[in-house]
Formats: structure tokens, sequence, C-alpha cells
């Protein structure tokens, strides 16, 4: 077994194929054969399944992948570490979020600490961001779903209320707060199921016994934006994910007890990276530095 068979391996893996490997990692696709061959004859297990059209990886092939993808992913660490004199001023850092707005902060203050950092945020929902993590291609994670996995790190760093995005012309857009119970019979414009803040506000509905008015479901945050400004009902959404936007103003549901809790997640196992550590501290500062989103009469600049 050599590194270079390891690696051969590795690629032909991530594309699903010799020939797709070649040309995606610029190499002969009879390279890539020869090595993979010899890695297989030396382990004495098949680790692709080939088919006319690409390869796929048997269950021992799928274990393996696991081992290289963390071996080339400490190889790039190391090399970037190396490349940076030290790590001290740059490196490279893979986000994944069930949001776009809580990320940023914290990637602010890590590029003001590493103004040469490079970062990679992409946005999708918990079940994929906590997927990424496990597999590899991302370094750390925010998601509003604790995980359950004991190879995961989480720590709570935000805790959001709930309240209303209702349009800037609304009847309620300039109340200080709102109870659940003024809530009953008005039209509203939630997430699918699926969703926390709908989860988490259809709690607090129990709770207080409230029978909403008709409502509409939309699949997206944006959605959601749009129809409530387009006047199809009210919003619901956390304080601290609520942004800008001047078409809508956000109203405090003062008595909703149920919260949501946002978390930092990466693998137990790379805590104590650098870079890691200093996005977990990072997560923690900006949420002690930043209060929950009031509503005050009046106001005129704030949006979802």
């Amino acid at each position: 077994m050599s590194i270079k068979q390891l690696r051969a391996f590795h690629y032909v893996a991530l594309a699903g194929g010799f020939s797709q490997a070649a040309r995606e990692f610029a190499t002969s696709q009879s390279t890539l054969s020869g090595q993979v061959g010899q890695l297989e004859a030396s382990a004495g297990v098949s680790l692709f399944d080939r088919k006319p059209r690409g390869a796929t990886v048997t269950s021992e092939g799928q274990a393996l992948l696991e081992l290289t993808t963390r071996l080339f992913t400490a190889e790039a660490e190391v090399r970037d570490f190396l490349r940076d004199e030290g790590g001290r001023s740059g490196g490279y850092l893979r986000v994944a979020a069930d949001g776009p707005v809580l990320p940023l902060p914290i990637l602010a203050g890590l590029r003001t600490a590493r103004p040469r950092l490079r970062i990679s945020l992409s946005i999708d929902n918990s079940d994929r961001v906590i997927d990424a993590l496990m597999n590899y291609r991302a370094d750390v994670g925010i998601t509003a779903r604790y995980p359950t996995d004991t190879r995961l790190h989480a720590q709570q760093f935000l805790i959001m209320n709930l309240g209303l995005c209702v349009p800037a012309e609304h009847d309620l857009a300039a109340r200080p707060s709102i109870t659940m119970k003024e809530l009953t019979g008005r039209p509203f414009v939630l997430r699918e199921k699926g969703s926390l803040t709908r989860e988490t506000f259809e709690k607090n509905i129990l709770q207080h016994g409230v029978d909403l008015g008709q409502v509409m479901e939309v699949s997206t945050r944006e959605g959601v934006r749009e129809a409530v400004s387009s006047g199809f009902g009210i919003g619901v959404v956390a304080d601290r994910e609520f942004g800008h936007d001047t078409r809508l103003r956000f109203v405090p549901i003062s008595d909703a007890s149920h919260t949501i809790s946002e978390y930092a997640v990466c693998l137990a196992e790379r805590k104590h990276l650098p870079l890691v550590r200093m996005f977990l501290l990072q997560a923690n500062a900006c949420g002690q530095a930043q209060p929950p989103l009031q509503q005050s009469p009046g106001e005129d600049d704030t949006g979802e």
C-alpha cells in the first residue's frame, strides 16, 4: 500500500468512475486503474463495483473513503498551515449553516483576526449541515437542531425569541409587542412542515390555545418574505434572523416562551484545531454581544 494508491482510490471514489477521475484530476485512466488494482490486490478486497458507465464503491470502499477523506483533509490543513508561516494570518475554513444571517458576524470577526483567511460558506438545511460535517465537507457548522451523534461537539451560543414579520403598512407594524392570544384568526404565511421556526411557533400555539386564520405554506425563507410583503398574511421569524428589508417590520411576541437555540458544531476530534477553536470562541462572543431585536413604535428601517 502506498499514498499514491490511496490517492488514486480517493480520486476515483469522489468522481464516481475511472474516466471521470482521470478528467477531473488531470491524470491518466490507466494510471488510476493500475494503482487502484494494486491496492485491491495488496488488501485482498474489492473496493469498486465496475460498471459500463462509472464505478461505485463497495462497503469496504466506503469505509476506506471515510479514512482517506480524513487523511487528505489533514494533509491539506498541514499544507495550508505551512504556507501561511505557521497559520497565523490566513488559512481556509469551510462553514456549513442553516441560514446566512448568523454565521456572517462570526466570520467577519475571524477575518479581522486573520486578514488572509479564505472562507467557504454553504447554506442548507440542518440535516445537510450535519452530513457535511460528518463527511468532512465542512469544518464547522451552525444549526438550530442539537446533533445527537456522539462524534459531534456542539455548543449553544445563542437563544432566539420568536416574533412576527409584517408588512411596513400593516396595522401591527407600529406595535412594540403582541401576545399569542392576539394572533387568533389572523392569516399566516408559514414555512412548510419540518421548519424548526414553525415547529417552535406551533408549540407556542398549542400552549396558548390559539386558532390561526388561513395558513399559506411556503418552502423557503425568501418565499415567506415575499408572500408576507405581498399581503398574503403574517410571517413568523426568530429575532436574530430578521435581517434587513425596509418593506417589513418585526414585532416581538411577548409571551412566546418556546424559543430557538443555535449551536456551533464540529467533529469532536477536530475541535482543538486552531481555526475550529477560533470559530467556536467567536460564535460565543457574537452570541453574547448581540441583544435580541426589539421593535419600537415608529421604527422605520427594520425588516426580515
